[in-house]
């Protein structure tokens, strides 16, 4: 049976019928950088909201803190953004009372692969990075796919903005392709160096992509805690 013409099908207006279509899915922008190295984790996201060629918010918030040593950050489909954080931080609080410790990051991360594979079939359309520190207190990286599937890295960046911050990342942090020399650059790579180079990186995407820009919320994890920074970015 031939159904070369069925995808046209949909296309046809009939008279006197009146189509609705329903868009359940929504791109409000945004991205998302996340350098781990040895004893820290950084992980950093622009506060634009919009959709299309409209801002909605210049002071958005894509940084969900989980734990004392994991940040989750989230952008994409807003409100599929705040169904899914919502949903980790309530687990995040029932295995703390359920078991009297908190939940150690590759759990955390284990954790959100479930919650979006099992959405797999209408999955969240968000791009997901977590960060934290392992039990030896060094930094780790994990980033997702739609449906949840899971990789662990030491740099990652997502988000509309993410083909360009990635190659930035594999050029000072991967050091891919770069010929090695006596005085490298990569050898005194420490948390300021991070973000130094998350906070340049994003500086060069505000001039490229309209859906990044305002300011860059910057979570730095320690031993000792998260610290919070903030970088001014162009706001046209």
């Amino acid at each position: 049976m031939d159904i070369s013409h069925n995808s046209q099908s949909s296309n046809i207006q009939i008279p006197g019928v009146q189509r609705y279509d329903f868009q359940p899915y929504e791109s409000n922008g945004g991205s998302i950088v996340a350098v781990a190295g040895n004893g820290f984790a950084v992980i950093a996201a622009d506060t634009r909201l919009s959709s299309e060629y409209t801002i909605h918010t210049r002071n958005q918030n894509k940084l969900f803190p989980l734990t004392a040593k994991t940040v989750l950050g989230s952008t994409g489909c807003w409100s599929d953004a705040l169904a899914l954080t919502s949903l980790v931080q309530i687990r995040t609080k029932i295995y703390e009372q359920e078991h009297m410790k908190i939940m150690p990051t590759e759990a955390a991360a284990h954790m959100l692969s479930i919650l979006m594979y099992s959405r797999r079939f209408f999955p969240y359309y968000v791009s997901n990075i977590l960060v934290g520190l392992d039990i030896e207190n060094n930094g780790v990286v994990y980033s997702y796919d739609p449906v949840g599937h899971c990789e662990k890295s030491m740099y990652k960046a997502s988000g509309s903005a993410g083909p360009l911050l990635q190659p930035v990342l594999d050029n000072l942090i991967g050091a891919k392709n770069v010929v090695a020399q006596k005085c490298t650059p990569f050898a005194d790579f420490n948390k300021e160096r991070a973000v130094s180079i998350v906070s340049d990186a994003f500086i060069s995407a505000a001039e490229r992509d309209i859906y990044t820009g305002d300011t860059v919320a910057i979570n730095i994890i320690t031993k000792d805690g998260c610290e919070a920074r903030k970088v001014q970015l162009r706001k046209d």
